[in-house]
């Protein structure tokens, strides 16, 4: 069993370190830059051998080398930029996936795909159709990520432990993300009974825009992706069935057919073993659709070229 990470970047040297930190598996980090894959991998291996774990991570510019891997992250493509929406990066980052996933679909056809590369959403649809995988072994990341966003400002506001919270989020990987303040609770009481409306809504609007300032001061988001992607791989690895946020194809559900968006699933060994379908009321089903409407009209971009 191996885990191969296609783009090694930050992130995708992030996700590496994090799968390599809980034991997942042993890793393959690709890349088209000669020497940056198999740098990173000696790096990665120096601190996993100081603690004492024994997944081994490689470095490799052939994607010969992914043959037989059970799972595969696709983080290849430009990353944003300060002042770039996800939704700038469309056109640069389509042929890059489209080519990835050509490649991945003829080494590695019985791999479960999780999806990182920007636009989220058309991304994880883009690879699926090209790969012709089965729509539960191609994962996008967004929502988990959005997720632990989510978590960190609800601990800040209240105070609690972070062990203690339970959130949602849900949509777009974008502009039109949902946290879902009625579904998240901190010990199974709902967060309203611990902040504000005010307060709330003021939480809302702050996992929205992160991303974009965590990119303004630093230049790129590395460590809760890699985290996030690490514990999609590990609930299915291990079968926890762990309920995540994720970018899954729909095919019905929610009233949606032929699209990938962020949705509550069960991720087991099996990938995607069930969507759940949640009860929206009319403000979260508005902008859910505006999700939906956002993905639809990037997908019918790509369909265009």
């Amino acid at each position: 069993m191996t885990i191969t990470i296609v783009g090694s970047g930050k992130v995708g040297a992030a996700v590496a370190l994090n799968c390599g930190l809980r034991e997942l598996d042993d890793i393959l980090l690709l890349d088209v830059i000669e020497g940056l894959p198999q740098g990173e991998a000696m790096d990665i291996n120096h601190q996993l051998s100081e603690l004492g774990l024994d997944s081994q991570i490689k470095g490799s510019n052939s994607y010969e080398e992914m043959k037989n891997s059970n799972f595969i992250v696709l983080v290849a493509g430009m990353g944003r930029k300060p002042g770039m929406t996800r939704m700038d990066l469309l056109n640069k980052n389509a042929s890059i996936v489209k080519d990835v996933a050509t490649q991945i679909s003829k080494h590695a056809n019985n791999a479960i795909l999780v999806v990182v590369t920007n636009p989220l959403d058309p991304m994880t649809y883009l690879a699926l159709k090209t790969t012709k995988f089965n729509k539960n072994k191609v994962i996008g990341m967004g929502g988990m990520l959005d997720l632990s966003r989510f978590k960190s400002y609800i601990h800040d506001a209240s105070g609690c432990s972070r062990a203690s919270i339970q959130a949602m989020v849900i949509s777009e990987h974008g502009e039109n993300m949902l946290p879902l303040t009625r579904f998240s609770s901190i010990g199974g009481i709902p967060i309203s009974e611990f902040l504000s409306k005010e307060k709330t809504q003021e939480i809302f609007d702050q996992t929205k825009k992160v991303a974009a300032e965590v990119i303004a001061l630093k230049g790129a988001t590395v460590y809760a992706p890699g985290n996030a992607v690490a514990t999609m791989i590990e609930s299915m690895i291990r079968n926890k069935k762990e309920v995540i946020p994720v970018s899954a194809y729909l095919d019905g559900e929610y009233g949606i057919s032929d699209l990938c968006i962020g949705v509550p699933v069960v991720l087991g060994s099996n990938g995607i073993e069930k969507i759940i379908e949640l009860e929206l009321n009319e403000y979260e089903r508005k902008t859910f659709d505006l999700g939906v409407t956002s993905v639809r009209e990037a997908i019918n971009l790509i369909n265009q070229k």
